[in-house]
């Protein structure tokens, strides 16, 4: 409260939300500002990079399905130009092929859409923390980013590979689940042919990935 008696809110950390989709902007700006954070929601990248520049942000959170300037492309462009904002991705999976390429970016965290609040919530404490850190250790250590746990570049990457996949068999089991088990139905909306679909579950359940009583399997 300050002399006037009007009550200040002190937020966490600002949270720039880049996502074209209306209701899940809105619904991302609702969840994050429960949680603490100051949300500013924009519904493209050319809309983002403005927001940037009037005010200082510690996490981007960008969908990778942008219309016009991908989310990819402002990755990279965040990257060179504000390199302290640390970036959470949100993925459909659609958008798998970019996000693998996101992972040289050193992005925090993959959460894909839509996400569940309890994911969202750890992705966004972990990219404030690895901001803090930065900024206590401007130049960090040579193949460590801050926040890392002293891990080397090489071993995130493996990892966030390793995330990727996890992202990709989430999307197609959620999708054959929504489809009742109907597998052509699942491949028509994941964008892909039944027989890519066959292999992936095929090397799920090679892996013991699948739950018996999933009806992927």
């Amino acid at each position: 409260m300050n002399s006037d008696g009007v009550t200040i809110t002190k937020h966490r950390g600002r949270v720039l939300i880049v996502e074209d989709g209306s209701r899940f902007r809105q619904m991302l700006t609702r969840a994050i500002g429960g949680m603490g954070f100051d949300p500013r929601p924009v519904d493209c990248a050319e809309a983002a990079i403005p927001a940037l520049e009037d005010e200082i942000t510690e996490i981007a959170l960008v969908d990778l399905g942008l219309p016009g300037m991908s989310g990819l492309e402002l990755c990279r462009y965040l990257r060179k130009h504000f390199p302290s904002v640390q970036i959470v991705i949100l993925t459909g999976f659609g958008d798998l092929e970019a996000a693998k390429q996101a992972i040289r970016l050193d992005v925090v965290d993959f959460l894909t859409k839509p996400c569940d609040h309890r994911e969202l919530r750890t992705a966004l404490e972990r990219a404030l923390e690895r901001h803090a850190d930065a900024a206590r250790h401007p130049d960090g250590e040579a193949g460590t980013p801050p926040g890392t746990g002293g891990k080397t570049a090489g071993d995130l990457s493996e990892k966030r590979a390793q995330t990727i996949e996890q992202i990709e068999r989430r999307h197609i089991l959620d999708a054959i689940e929504r489809n009742n088990g109907n597998r052509s139905k699942a491949a028509k909306e994941l964008g892909i042919s039944v027989r890519t679909l066959y292999y992936r579950l095929s090397r799920y359940k090679t892996l013991g990935q699948l739950d018996p009583e999933n009806p992927a399997s």
